[in-house]
């Protein structure tokens, strides 16, 4: 664990399905340049807890200590002045079985926090959230913020098809390709209806999409319109792409819904190597020898489930 002098530091609890939980550890190591333990992990790296669809909440920490009386001594200086407030005790922790706290002494010292701080406590719709936190027999306090889900509202698209990949699935993705936004340039150069696109741009990323169908390629602009973004989606193949960008995502067409042959999907990489230092490919087949001989390297993987199907994520240099 990081020193815990290096402030600001920030700490993020996790959820996901087990079957999520390869993509989950992945993302989280696109992030954080490490995995979450128990579901929870501290960094000096802020990302907010909207982007990644399996990061539950978020501290940012200002106080820690090694009980609770080091805790409450330190909040007393708060003052809220104007502004009503809250304190959650984070449920999830590392705590050990014999020492988990319960509903009720969670309530209770939510409560003794608030009576030590200097300010009005609404529970109901405070201006302010602050949470409390068990990491690795410490305790740290700070601002709270949890993740509104905002990739549930992305789901109901005008243009829709059934292969096409979930929202979560995507967002993860894109947080992959793109875990820092800042003067990265990004390309899905066989962006189907756009559901990469959306997640990619709802973040703030710099990404334009291509597709070789124009009714598909109409489709990702309707999608990408319906929800108030702007993004630049053309038509054409990826050989006719010239321009060059940092990071390429490429969901690879499948031979089980579309007639392209192994040789296109190698062309695809190819080309993909051609555009971009850096290319995420998402497959449902086991394509790591076509992947050398497009002369890429596979740095790291993941694999998202559903039910028995399943899809990698590589991340190739």
């Amino acid at each position: 664990m990081e020193n815990d002098n290096q402030l600001p530091a920030f700490i993020y609890t996790y959820a996901c399905r087990e079957d999520e939980l390869s993509l989950c550890q992945l993302e989280t190591r696109s992030f954080f340049g490490k995995q979450a333990q128990a579901n929870i992990l501290k960094s000096t790296i802020q990302i907010e807890p909207d982007r990644s669809p399996f990061i539950k909440e978020r501290i940012e920490v200002l106080y820690h200590g090694d009980s609770l009386p080091h805790i409450l001594e330190q909040v007393s200086h708060i003052q809220m002045f104007e502004a009503t407030f809250k304190v959650i005790f984070v449920k999830i922790n590392d705590l050990e079985p014999a020492d988990k706290i319960e509903y009720d002494e969670r309530r209770a010292i939510e409560r003794e926090i608030g009576m030590h701080i200097e300010g009005e406590a609404d529970i109901h719709k405070p201006d302010h959230v602050f949470g409390i936190i068990a990491l690795g027999g410490r305790w740290y306090f700070g601002n709270y913020m949890r993740n509104k889900a905002v990739w549930l509202h992305h789901m109901k698209k005008p243009r829709n098809y059934s292969i096409a990949l979930s929202t979560r699935v995507a967002r993860a993705a894109a947080n992959i390709a793109v875990p820092d936004p800042l003067g990265v340039k990004a390309i899905d150069p066989c962006c189907g209806i756009g559901t990469v696109l959306v997640e990619a741009l709802s973040m703030g990323i710099d990404i334009v999409g291509r597709d070789i169908n124009p009714f598909i390629a109409r489709g990702a602009r309707e999608n990408i319109a319906h929800f108030g973004f702007e993004g630049n989606v053309t038509l054409g193949d990826i050989s006719d792409i010239t321009a060059s960008y940092d990071v390429a995502i490429i969901d690879m067409p499948y031979n089980l819904f579309s007639t392209t042959t192994p040789e296109e999907q190698f062309s695809i990489l190819q080309h993909a190597r051609r555009i971009a230092s850096k290319v995420i490919v998402i497959t449902i087949e086991s394509i790591d020898e076509m992947i050398a001989n497009a002369g890429l390297t596979i740095a790291d993987r993941g694999v998202a489930k559903k039910g028995l199907f399943s899809r990698q994520i590589l991340v190739c240099t």
